[in-house]
């Protein structure tokens, strides 16, 4: 595998399922407006770190708040879905 190459995993933060847990495995920076992609640089947003959805507001609109470390994040649904998860298996979160 190249490592050059992003790990493109098949969910998004917007679609991973509330309270599992998981890996961020790419950032679509470049659908990102320049504030926006510094925010979530600034909050510890990369590739490899850790993340679960806590709550999502309700009939599917609104904000996700996520935990990323030991921070609580609220994040519009437009950039949750520019952040591909690889969810961890429940074995290996035992």
């Amino acid at each position: 595998m190249d490592l050059s190459t992003p790990i493109r995993a098949a969910l998004t933060l917007e679609k991973l399922p509330r309270r599992q847990r998981g890996t961020v495995a790419s950032i679509d920076w470049n659908r990102l407006a320049e504030a926006e992609a510094r925010r979530l640089r600034e909050l510890g947003f990369d590739e490899g770190v850790g993340i679960e959805v806590l709550h999502r507001a309700s009939l599917g609109r609104g904000p996700i708040a996520c935990r990323i470390g030991r921070m609580t994040v609220a994040l519009r649904r437009a950039v949750a879905d520019t952040i591909h998860v690889a969810p961890l298996s429940v074995a290996a979160i035992a």
